[in-house]
Formats: C-alpha cells, structure tokens, sequence
C-alpha cells in the first residue's frame, strides 16, 4: 500500500514511524522546513520511554512530486487544513483513502445524508466549501486518535500515553476498506477500534477538549491543574453541558455526566494540551475546529452556549495578542 502522511508533526510522525518500521506500506511524506530536513538525513524517529523506534523516510517538499496514493493520512493543524488540502490534489486518485488524523469537528461532519441535520456546511471550519471539493466524503474515512505525543525536535516524536485509534466510514457501514486498514494500522502498532458511529466518538473526544485545550492555553496549566480548581471544573462542566446538549440534537448523545468525562481525563495525568503545546511553540491555535463550530452548531440547533461564547471570546483574544489567531476581518 503507498501511504503519504501530510504534516509530520508528533501525530503525523507517529502513524508514519509506526507504518513504516510496520514494513507492510511504502510510507512517504509531505514536509517542509526542519521537518523536512530531518526526515531526509534521519529518517522516521519515534522514541518511547527509553526505546527509540526509527525507519527510512521517503520525504518531498511537494505533493507533485510522489503522486497518487492509496492512503493519505492528514495531520496538520486546523489552521492549515485549507491550505494543504488545495496542495494534495496529485496525491488523490478515485479509490484514494483520506484519514485526517486531526482535532476537532471535521469539514464531513454532517455529510452522512441519514443523519439529523445533513448537508449543513459549517463556515468555521470550512469557509466557501474549499475543503469539501478538495477533499469529497466520498474519499473519507472517520477517525479518532486517543494518543498522547508531542515533539520534541523536528522530525523526532516522544509518545506519551495511549496508542489507540478509532475509524470508521461516515455513513456507518462496515466496509472493505475500513476493515483493511485497521488490519494494517493493528499491524503497526495501534490499539484499533472499528465504529459504526464514528461521528459520536469525534463528539466524545471534542467534548473533552473543547475546554480543557483552551482552558489550558489561557492559564498555561496542565490538565490536573485545570481540574484541581473547582471554580474552573464547574466553570469547564457548564460548557460541557452546553456541547452535550448539542449532541443530543444531532445524533452525538454523551452517556457519561460532565463530571465523570472529566474523571476520565483526570486520570491522564499532568499532561499537556496540544493547544498549550502550539502556544509554547508559537503556532497557530486551532480554536475554529474546537471551539467556534461547537458554538456555530448550537447557533443552527437552537441551543444556548453562553459559556461556551465566553470561553471563545477569551482564547481568541489571547491567540490574537499573540498572533496566533487572525484579526477580526472589518
């Protein structure tokens, strides 16, 4: 199988050191600058407590220059999913299957035609529709990654706790192709679990993050800090009951209480958010995927979200201080 993962950052990097050392996928490689770089003089590197995984890395600045694949694994950030799904169009051919490993509500979310709501486009993730015509459902299989990883130097993973991941076609079915690739994600490492609601298990994981992310970036606290509080567990619960409401509306129903989605997280440890994480670094916030289509989807299913206003408001307006969120357009 030829299997191109675009944005080798620490969940990139993962699933590519994984499926390349697996040896069963031609395994290449979208990069730019020091990633770029690295990958090209030491290949994939993926270190776990005291083992260090590496593999051979095949790695391109363009797209045109590895061409059709039978897997294209995205995880970039949210920011930058627009840009490279323009990017990778000689990266797609008709049965091409496109896994965006990522955050957040994703552009498909209401693409399955059986569902409450269907067809609704959401601009905060999708602006103009841009990503959907790159990128058609058709081509998509759902996914969810329940694994901790940072990086600690370009082209060099650390793998925290967790190796889990979840997939799924959009409409339910459970398909050839879905079944081949958790045979080959199994192969390589990951703990897999096949879902006939994968659009449930990405409201599941949001629910968790929509406040702890951003919560954490505001305050630069690790998740048991965030809890630790229980001005700001109430305050992060309120929100959450907001998005639980929400998904009750449109098919996502939570079968946990705030509180215990919050014990789950709980038991991760002192961990650090991917939004804490990009605010270190300097990069770019993903709250439009997070946070402002939660907001958008309870706009358009009449739910009221004041918490869940108020904590956008907020993070936007520290990203945008800090440059890491664009200015409001006039």
């Amino acid at each position: 199988m030829k299997v191109c993962i675009v944005g080798a950052g620490a969940i990139g990097g993962l699933i590519g050191t994984r499926l390349a050392a697996a040896g069963r996928s031609e395994v290449s490689a979208v990069a730019r600058g020091a990633t770029l770089s690295a990958l090209r003089e030491h290949g994939w590197r993926l270190r776990h407590g005291d083992a260090l995984v590496r593999a051979p890395a095949r790695a391109f600045a363009h797209a045109a220059d590895i061409g059709p694949q039978d897997l294209v694994v995205i995880a970039v950030k949210g920011p930058a999913l627009a840009q490279a799904a323009q990017s990778i169009a000689p990266l797609m051919g008709p049965e091409t299957i496109v896994l965006p490993a990522m955050n957040g509500v994703p552009w498909w979310f209401f693409d399955d035609p059986s569902m409450p709501y269907a067809g609704t486009r959401l601009e905060s993730v999708d602006p103009g529709g841009t990503i959907a015509r790159a990128l058609p459902a058709a081509n998509v299989i759902g996914c969810v990654v329940h694994a901790s990883a940072s990086t600690l130097e370009p082209g060099v993973v650390l793998l925290g706790a967790g190796d889990g991941l979840i997939v799924g076609e959009i409409d339910g079915r459970e398909t050839q192709r879905v079944a081949a690739l958790s045979e080959l994600l199994g192969h390589a490492g990951f703990a897999i679990a096949r879902s006939p609601r994968i659009r449930a298990q990405i409201w599941y994981k949001l629910w968790g993050n929509l406040t702890m992310n951003p919560v954490s970036a505001l305050t630069g606290a690790t998740a048991d800090r965030v809890l630790a509080d229980p001005l700001v567990r109430r305050f992060c619960a309120a929100a959450m009951d907001e998005a639980a409401a929400i998904g009750a509306r449109i098919g996502c129903e939570m079968k946990e209480t705030a509180a215990q989605r919050q014990e789950v997280a709980r038991k991760l440890g002192a961990f650090r958010t991917s939004m804490l994480q990009d605010v270190e670094a300097g990069r770019p916030l993903e709250i439009d995927a997070i946070i402002g289509a939660v907001r958008e989807i309870g706009l358009k299913v009449g739910v009221a979200t004041p918490n869940i206003d108020g904590l956008l408001g907020l993070v936007r307006l520290f990203a945008r201080v800090r440059r890491l969120y664009p200015e409001a357009s006039p």
